[in-house]
């Protein structure tokens, strides 16, 4: 049986930032991510990972890419490097919206909606109900009891919670997670860890984690990208691949 396409294919992509003196180069030379499969991108602050992220997300303009496309779930390959020269901001923020799901650092939950409607709120902006789901994850994430809270209300490790079943709460294909527990304590960082590669497992969607601290040996079953740091006078190149 032939090896279903990837969700993700990039080979050549760039994104470069420059400033203060210095320059600084994301490259990832050739990067394959397949349907259901759980990607770590591992290496110290400031090495790209975060901005890797943001490029899988659409949400960041390469400055360069070879090949970079993206297959949603039973869907035609879409060009995203066409999509960004031809500035199709609609067409890329649909993909996104339907198909990404994005745990970010810091929760990013909206400060004036319940935990509830932050979750619900992918679902909504897609017009679609998502009949009990929203009480199945607030379940298994332990939560429940705070669906009614807004983010001010509640700790870290619970906005955390609630930033990932918003990101599941629409079914993406893909769920995409920056550090999702470098702000929660070490405990209840390896609970979420447990609780969120469960719940995408679940799901059938593939995800690419962003971690500088996560022991790969405890990771079963999870691919961890190859990474290298070059210098060149005052130019720093991060390259991930896999």
């Amino acid at each position: 049986m032939a090896p279903s396409p990837p969700v993700y294919l990039c080979q050549g992509l760039t994104k470069r930032r420059a400033g203060g003196g210095t320059a600084f180069e994301l490259r990832v030379p050739e990067l394959r991510i397949a349907p259901g499969e759980v990607v770590v991108l591992q290496g110290a602050s400031g090495s790209g990972k975060s901005t890797l992220l943001d490029l899988l997300a659409l949400a960041l303009r390469p400055d360069q890419a070879g090949t970079f496309s993206f297959r949603p779930e039973h869907r035609a390959a879409a060009d995203l490097w066409r999509l960004w020269e031809r500035d199709d901001l609609d067409g890329l923020g649909q993909l996104r919206g339907t198909h990404i799901g994005y745990v970010l650092q810091t929760g990013g939950l909206l400060s004036f909606l319940t935990a509830r409607e932050n979750i619900a709120l992918s679902c909504r902006l897609l017009g679609r109900d998502p009949g009990g789901l929203i009480e199945r994850l607030a379940e298994r994430l332990n939560i429940s009891a705070q669906l009614d809270k807004r983010p001010g209300q509640l700790s870290v490790g619970e906005r955390q919670r609630v930033a990932i079943a918003r990101a599941l709460a629409h079914r993406p294909g893909v769920v995409l997670a920056d550090e999702p527990t470098a702000s929660v304590d070490p405990l209840n960082a390896a609970r979420i860890l447990d609780l969120f590669l469960d719940l995408v497992r679940q799901s059938g969607a593939c995800a690419v984690i962003a971690s500088h601290d996560w022991r790969p040996e405890r990771l079963p079953g999870v691919r961890v990208l190859e990474h290298r740091i070059e210098r060149d006078g005052d130019l720093t190149r991060s390259l991930f691949w896999g």
